[in-house]
Formats: C-alpha cells, structure tokens, sequence
C-alpha cells in the first residue's frame, strides 16, 4: 500500500493548500488580535470587560484549534471538515459587516477575505488531493444496497 505522504502533489493541488493555509493562519492570528488587543467588545460593566473579552475569544478562537494538527501535516480529509469550522467566521463577518461601523467593519471585512480564502482552498484542496490518493465517496446510484 502506498503511504499518502509518497503520492506526488501536483502543482495546482499546491496552490490550494497554500491558499487554505493563508486563510487559515490569517484567521487564527486575527482573530485574537482583534478581540483582545484591536477592538474588543466592550458591553456589560467595567469590571466585566476583561471577562467578557476573554469569552468572546474563546469561544471563537477554540474552533480554530480543532483543525490545526491536519492543517500543518496537510490531510485532505481535515480540509474537508474544516470547511464546517470556516462557516462560523463566515457568519461572524456578515453579521458584524451588516451591524457594525468603522474598525469593526474593517476586522469584519478582513475576516470575510481570509474566511473566503480558507474556504476556497480547503474545498478545492480536499478534492484535488482527494483524487491524487485514490479517496472519493462513493456515488448513490454505486451503491449495492439499492
């Protein structure tokens, strides 16, 4: 059996790896920087904004440890997971692109880049390795149990 690490990439299977990890990292070193250092939220009392900050953080920065082990050893299966993780920062942008004025707009609009970016190359990168190493799922009109 051939080890998955010994098929070759092809070079346009590269370039999407390299655009999901752009995303990828973009978002994982923005999102910290925005809600602990360039804009926090601020709501709730004074004595409340250090907590509050460090929520916000957590809970939309811990998702994006999940994929990180399959993202670095580039595992076409954790591409294609990953792009469920990428729909929150998807909806995250909107939102806040649609309520929010001025710097918060601007995270907001950089988030939507990077979550893009992140979402284009995990998609085509899952594909396109997929079929390198043999990988698909199997069509419904394939399946023997019909």
């Amino acid at each position: 059996m051939i080890e998955h690490a010994e098929v070759a990439m092809a070079p346009r299977t590269k370039t999407y790896l390299a655009l999901a990890r752009l995303g990828y990292w973009g978002l994982w070193l923005l999102i910290p920087l925005w809600l602990l250092w360039l804009a926090p939220a601020t709501y709730g009392s004074t004595s409340q904004v250090t907590g509050n900050k460090l929520i916000s953080t957590a809970l939309l920065w811990l998702p994006l440890w999940l994929p990180m082990y399959g993202i670095i050893r580039g595992k076409a299966y954790t591409f294609a997971w990953a792009n469920f993780i990428v729909m929150i920062y998807f909806l995250h942008s909107l939102t806040n692109l649609w309520v929010s004025s001025g710097l918060y707009q601007l995270l907001s609009l950089i988030e939507l880049v990077l979550a893009s970016i992140m979402f284009i190359g995990c998609t085509y990168f899952a594909r396109y390795r997929g079929i390198e190493l043999g990988l698909k799922i199997p069509k419904l009109k394939d399946d023997p149990r019909q």
